[in-house]
């Protein structure tokens, strides 16, 4: 028989169907998940969620790529949102096994910016805890934009202009996302380069909902270079054990990879250009300062490397 991944598309869609209709008739035997990984886009989520999905007491949805119930699918309802997840007797036979309360997660990066995902998590499970990743947002909007543009969602070849054009194109989005019910903004979702990077204004409005207490933020950056160290503060923050090692990240993909480049060309097809690269820095400078109170310090990418050595 061959594998799921192999299968026709028509038959793959039949077979997730099927799968989801049979998610939610068992709905009630699921459990819901104890902690969100809900953001940053292009903050590193995919690695984390491979760390944390290797875990012995944690148990991830049937979809890698995101439920995204909160944000896009809330109307389909709470008996298929459960229907991702794995049987209440999974999660009692890993607690026997390892002597602990197993956890169910998934990752949705865009929570953190649907304006009415916080209520709704807020409201639907009132006792999880939120992961929270961050990057420099100079990186992180042009790996955004580098993403858009190999998935087909971004006609402009030119970054600046891509950045010149977003306020135009998010005007009154947020707007008629809260009033217009199923409304989905394919702007919103797909070209908030700048708006994305404004990381305390979201915190802010998520933990007006959930409260501060329950959001641990991840830097991307100490992710990538301190895995062991980052992984103990997270099991830490979910109150879980650390039964071993954590497993390797995946390596950067060509997209996550930090912009590099001298000034760019007329298209900027290549590269953001050292010029826009100082206009992103600046525009970023006040929002970065705000992520202080929640990380103790400046976010890394604001430390001087001299800093930095003890």
């Amino acid at each position: 028989m061959p594998r799921r991944s192999r299968l026709p598309e028509p038959l793959r869609r039949i077979v997730h169907a099927g799968s989801r209709s049979y998610g939610r008739w068992t709905a009630l035997r699921r459990v819901l998940p104890s902690l969100l990984i809900c953001g940053g886009h292009r903050c590193g989520t995919a690695g984390l969620h491979q760390m944390l999905a290797a875990h012995p007491l944690v148990l991830r949805s049937a979809r890698r790529d995101g439920v995204s119930f909160f944000d896009t699918s809330y109307e389909r309802g709470m008996d298929w949102y459960r229907g991702h997840f794995p049987r209440q007797r999974t999660a009692r036979r890993l607690q026997r096994r390892h002597g602990g309360a197993a956890n169910a997660f998934e990752t949705s990066p865009y929570y953190l910016y649907h304006p009415y995902a916080a209520v709704r998590i807020a409201r639907d499970l009132p006792g999880a805890r939120l992961l929270v990743m961050v990057r420099d947002p100079v990186d992180r909007a042009w790996s955004h934009f580098q993403a858009e543009r190999a998935a087909g969602h971004e006609p402009e070849p030119s970054f600046a202009r891509a950045l010149a054009l977003e306020s135009a194109r998010l005007r009154g989005q947020e707007e008629r996302l809260g009033v217009e019910a199923g409304y989905r903004s394919f702007a919103h979702r797909h070209h908030a380069y700048r708006q994305r990077g404004e990381y305390a204004r979201y915190l802010e409005r998520l933990a007006g909902q959930v409260g501060r207490e329950r959001i641990h933020v991840v830097e991307a950056e100490r992710l990538w270079l301190l895995p062991d160290e980052v992984y103990a503060e997270v099991l830490s923050f979910l109150d879980l054990p650390q039964l071993g090692p954590p497993p390797p990240l995946p390596p950067l993909s060509r997209l996550d990879a930090p912009p590099t480049g001298s000034d760019a060309s007329p298209a900027e097809s290549t590269h953001p250009g050292v010029r826009t690269r100082r206009e992103l820095s600046a525009y970023f400078a006040p929002h970065d300062r705000q992520l202080t109170s929640w990380l103790g310090r400046p976010p890394i990418w604001r430390i001087p490397i001299e800093e930095e050595t003890p």
